[in-house]
């Protein structure tokens, strides 16, 4: 469990940051959690956008990630969400 301090660290480090996986009609499925595993390894801050079609919003498909991947749901805001979770081989963000 991140604290507020924490949070709000990791999301100032998200703010330039480009959406690199997108939720769409199909919704989430297990090759999309194992894409999101690989790129939570290799780059521990990742943010998804939610399209509409994709019936989810971003909370729920936050979630959803969260609760099989196993990271923290850093934000939810509008069709973006970013995730955290620390790198088990080569830790790259040092939390406050």
């Amino acid at each position: 469990m991140i604290t507020t301090k924490q949070r709000a660290y990791l999301r100032s480090l998200a703010n330039r940051m480009d959406p690199i996986f997108q939720v769409g009609k199909n919704g989430i499925e297990d090759n999309f959690i194992k894409q999101v595993e690989s790129a939570l390894e290799a780059r521990e801050l990742i943010k998804i956008k939610v399209l509409e079609n994709s019936g989810l919003t971003a909370r729920e498909a936050s979630e959803i990630i969260c609760e099989e991947v196993g990271c923290e749901g850093v934000q939810a805001i509008g069709s973006k969400l970013v995730l955290f979770k620390q790198s088990e081989k080569k830790p790259k963000i040092e939390l406050p």
